[in-house]
């Protein structure tokens, strides 16, 4: 059943957005917006919150949210977490173990939506505002992103290259905005007309059109050294993000792996990130 209800409702909400789009096409791109930017999980289980009070914990007020940082205190170099959609800063549990072995300086927040931060939405742009003001109160040298949160990260570089990053690492993470849009089309079965409004909402919100916001475009002029993972077998976000990202990335390595998924927790992962930060 539960299966079922997954499986049409995406579908319910495309035919209502097909159907007003025909009348009023701006409220049908702002609603459809809407429901593409909602978070429908994210907050920590006990165990994962029963982590999170290990560490030190401040809030600080971003764009109008309450935005959870967690801080392990460490005398080396800083790296500031960034998790990904639906998530929080547990997913770090265990490359902060590795982390702290090494004597790094750690910080994390969660997204707006997410973990114990207020809100109920998230786009890229809002991430971004987030985590350029994390990086430039904090002053990480170094920023470390999973999936959406890597591709926040490419773009806070890109519009804040002034902030005193030395080194990034993004896991899994996608590049095209467009290709994250096509899938929201498909799902749930949305017409022309309703992407065409989209297009221009998010052209007059966010002052870039779809087909540009792309994280292989952002990092073409960086000259900050970037690690990237990504398995091949990725099920959530394409290899092929990756390779388009490293292929701009003047300064980048690609690790490829095969049957990581695309958490990737495993040892071999936090080994590289550590002996990356470490060079």
């Amino acid at each position: 059943m539960k299966k079922h209800i997954r499986k049409y409702v995406p579908r319910a909400y495309g035919i209502f957005f097909n159907t007003v789009s025909h009348l009023h096409p701006g409220l049908a791109a702002r609603q459809a917006f809407k429901t593409f930017s909602k978070v429908r999980k994210g907050r920590p289980t006990r165990e994962q919150q029963e982590f999170l009070e290990q560490s030190k914990t401040t809030t600080e007020i971003v764009s109008g949210h309450k935005i959870q940082v967690y801080h392990w205190p460490g005398p080396g170099n800083t790296v500031l977490l960034v998790h990904g959609w639906e998530s929080n800063s547990s997913r770090w549990k265990n490359l902060i173990h590795y982390l702290g072995d090494a004597g790094f300086n750690i910080l994390a927040f969660d997204a707006p939506g997410h973990g114990n931060s207020s809100g109920q939405y998230l786009h890229v742009p809002l991430y971004s505002e987030c985590l350029g003001y994390m990086a430039g109160k904090y002053q990480p040298e170094y920023i470390i992103g999973h999936s959406v949160g890597g591709m926040t990260t490419l773009y806070t570089h890109y519009r804040a290259p002034q902030l005193p990053i030395q080194k990034i690492v993004t896991i899994g993470s996608p590049s095209e905005f467009h290709e994250i849009m096509e899938h929201f089309k498909s799902l749930l079965t949305l017409n022309e007309k309703v992407m065409e409004s989209l297009e221009s909402y998010v052209r007059r919100r966010f002052g870039v059109r779809i087909e540009e916001f792309s994280s292989s475009k952002f990092i073409r002029e960086s000259q900050v050294p970037g690690l990237l993972f990504h398995d091949r077998f990725d099920t959530i976000t394409p290899y092929h993000a990756s390779e388009r990202v490293h292929r701009h990335w003047k300064n980048s390595i690609l690790v490829t792996t095969e049957g990581l998924g695309h958490s990737m927790h495993q040892e071999e992962v936090n080994q590289k990130i550590i002996s990356f930060l470490q060079e």
